[in-house]
Formats: C-alpha cells, structure tokens, sequence
C-alpha cells in the first residue's frame, strides 16, 4: 500500500455488497451472502465482500470502489499472481477494502498468527491492487498481514504455508508458471510509463524469504545447468544472508538481519557506489541501501545473465547495465539454471522495455473513447545484452471506466495481435515486443 492510502484508514468503516461464486472448500466459511471462497481444500477461508458502489455523481469517472467487475478468464487471461504486505493489521485491512471511498483492494488477504485466508475479491473480477492498470487485469493479488521494514516478524510460518497453498491452487487453476516472471512481489510489478517509476510499491520488502517460499510451492532453486551457465537463480541463504538497509520513508535504519536482498554495485568493489536505478536516478545519483530502493539489489529466486567474473565477484546484466554483487569462494550465493533468456534480434543495437503490452493505436475500434498505448521506460536492451524470460504476456486493454458499463466499449477488452513475451529486466519485470527480440535457450 501507498502512503497515500494508509492515510485513508482511518475512513474504513462501511460494509458493502458483494457479488460471488460458491465454490469449493468444505472449511470455507461462506459470508453472510452464502457465498463461499475460491480455496484449496486444505486451507481456513472465509468470503468478506470488497465493497462496490457508487460513491459520486455516476457522471464523474472512478466514483466508486473497491474494484471492478469482469469475467476473467474468459474476457482477459489472469497470468500473474502479486504478493503483497497490508502495512496494518488484519481487521484494518479488511475494512479498508469494505470502504468503497479507498479505492482500493485485493482479491485475498493472509492473517499474520494462524494463515487464515480472507477473500475479498471474486478472482473472475480486477481488484485495485498493484499499481499497473495492466498488471490488474492479469493478476490477482494477494494481500498478506505485516509491515515490510518489520517482515521477519510478521511472516510467519504459518503465513507462509497459507500463503504458498493458495498460489498453487490459483497457479494450478489458471495455468500460471510457478517462476518469478510470473510469481511477483509487489516490489516486482513494472510502472506503466518512465514517469510513474518513483511511485512503485517495495512489498513484501527484502525480509520475505523468496528461498522459503519458493521452495513450499514446490520450486526449490537446485542447480539445473553447468557451473558455467550464463543463466543463475540468486540463492542467498535468507539467515546467513545479514543486511542492514534504512527505511528511507520513515528516515529510520533498520537492524542487522537476514534477508532475501543481495546489493548489487558498479564495479567488483565494497567501496563501489550501489548500483543507480536509471527509473529511480534519473538525474544518474549513486543507488541507495533504502529498503525501497529495489534497483540497487537483486532478490533471491531471482534470475539473472552473467555478465562478467572475478574472483570473488559476479556481474549481471541488470536494467540495461552491468551490476556486481559478491560472490566469494565457497558461499552459494547463485546456482547455475538452464531457462531461455531474451537477446535482441541480430541487428538491433537497442530494444525499448514497456511496463504494459497494450495493442497499437491501430488496433482499436475507430470510435473506441480512449485507446491506452504503452510508452517506453527508462530501461533498453541493448547488443551483446541478455535477461532471463520469454513467456508471451497476454496483449490487451480492458476498457472499464464505470461502474454500471453506462458507455460505448464500457467492460470491455481489447485483444491486440502485436506479441510481448516478459523479461526479467532488473528487480521488477517488464514487457518487450517478440518481433523485437530472439528468445533462446541459455548457453550452458
């Protein structure tokens, strides 16, 4: 959550309506409208509706909350799953979401002591929740109860467990890659223009522990390459793993820990400067150790293409650059990976990376009202330049400015034909078109 949207917690207080499937889970307790969850059998659920209804004159756009309606997977293919952390309590976070003047929600919410899972959002619907118009349409998104400069004592394992069985349920459900192209912190969610980098979320923060939790869906890093293989998974032990980072919003420094952040800098040196973000530095100022300041470290279960090593170092490709990171002799800090990664297509000398894959103006019906293009970030590939992906990102636009589909093209989605497939471009994911790109298998 915003800043912005903390501030309106003390607004959380009416209930609404909701709109619902009954599904599955015998242990799902069913709201007061009798509808059940969408959760695995093995988990505690319960249905609390979001609230949707207008709050303003249904003349003004957006007068209304907390999400909105759709019939996905049919209308638009959900693709990615969001992790998030609520930055309050539990019963405050459900309230929020039942407050239709927040603007804001999420499709579940994990309470912190016990992994009880509230949904709040049918998935067939667009919860308000990662900060990319885009990203909505094709994710859901799960909340999960904590504070990210506090992490390690709010994921608990229980949350954990709650957690990773609803991912493999909805990833088994919607054919979701179990990587984290797709398994996305909220950290890892592109802006949609240049403009909007400052903006982003850092949830869950560099105390969730990606090894854990990759490894309770199932997906463990182990090496699956040659020790040579341009292609690692980051596999930093999340305990031994001690960092000291600053929370930069709150001006406070956070206590030695155990971490799933690795820093990254310029050169293959302590006393180089932290890798600079160019979304975040655009004026080329060194990164920073602040908690929010994804740019400047890599997570684990992260991949990356190596660049270049020395003895005791390691350098990536990362936001179109070179970043070192330490790797001394005898420390498992990477572990080699076979995958595909994304070059530019022979004579390319650079390829622009997009926060959304939008259609081309083109196509979009001639009297659609407001056609939405991608622009390009501040991040390129360039020549000689390689990242981890490859899957092709659904390309669309899901038009949805009301809350009663009162216009032209109201509620609806727009299929493009231009192909994206997504690459890991740095901390966060983005988009390149395929035409743009070859997609291979990593060099061993």
């Amino acid at each position: 959550m915003t800043s912005k949207q903390r501030n309106r917690l003390a607004l959380a207080l009416a209930t609404a309506g909701a709109l619902g499937v009954a599904l599955l889970s015998p242990a799902a307790q069913a709201g007061a409208d009798g509808v059940r969850p969408e959760c695995p059998r093995s988990l505690d659920c319960d249905w609390v509706p979001a609230a949707y209804r207008q709050t303003g004159d249904p003349a003004d756009k957006r007068t209304y909350g907390n999400y909105d309606t759709a019939d996905r997977p049919d209308s638009n293919a959900v693709k990615f799953i969001v992790l998030h952390d609520t930055e309050v309590d539990y019963d405050t976070t459900l309230k929020i979401f039942q407050d239709p003047r927040n603007q804001t929600s999420a499709h579940y919410v994990v309470r912190s002591a016990d992994g009880h899972v509230t949904q709040m959002v049918k998935n067939k619907d667009i919860a308000w929740q990662a900060g990319n118009w885009y990203l909505n349409t094709h994710s859901i998104g799960i909340e999960q109860e904590g504070f990210a400069a506090q992490g390690a004592t709010w994921y608990t394992p229980e949350m954990y467990r709650s957690t990773a069985r609803l991912v493999r349920h909805l990833a088994a459900k919607y054919d979701i890659p179990l990587d984290r192209q797709h398994i996305l912190g909220h950290d890892g969610v592109p802006p949609t223009s240049a403009a909007g980098t400052r903006n982003m979320h850092w949830d869950p923060g560099p105390y969730w522990d990606w090894n854990r939790f990759m490894a309770l869906l199932g997906r463990p890093t182990v090496p699956s390459a040659p020790r040579s293989s341009e292609l690692v998974t980051v596999s930093a032990d999340f305990d031994r793993n001690k960092q000291a980072f600053r929370d930069c919003e709150k001006g406070v420094d956070l206590p030695l820990q155990g971490s799933s952040a690795v820093p990254l800098r310029t050169e293959p040196s302590e006393e180089a400067p932290l890798f600079s973000d160019p979304g975040l530095h655009p004026d080329g100022s060194p990164g920073t150790n602040c908690a929010a300041d994804w740019g400047s470290k890599i997570s684990a279960t992260q991949q990356a293409v190596v660049a270049d090593r020395v003895p005791g170092w390691t350098a990536i490709w990362w936001y179109g650059q070179k970043a070192w990171f330490r790797s001394p002799h005898g420390v498992r800090v990477t572990t080699p990976t076979s995958g595909y990664v994304v070059k530019p297509r022979s004579g390319k000398a650079e390829v622009p990376v997009y926060g959304v894959a939008y259609p081309e103006k083109a196509e979009y019906p001639a009297d659609f009202p407001k056609p939405a293009v991608g622009s390009p970030l501040a991040y390129t590939i360039e020549a000689g330049q390689a990242f981890p992906g490859g899957g092709e990102a659904p390309t669309g636009y899901y038009y949805a400015p009301t809350i009663d589909a009162s216009e032209p093209y109201d509620h609806t989605y727009v299929r493009g034909d231009q192909k994206y497939v997504t690459v890991q471009i740095g901390h966060r994911i983005g988009f390149v078109r395929a035409s743009d790109v070859d997609v291979v298998r990593a060099r061993p």
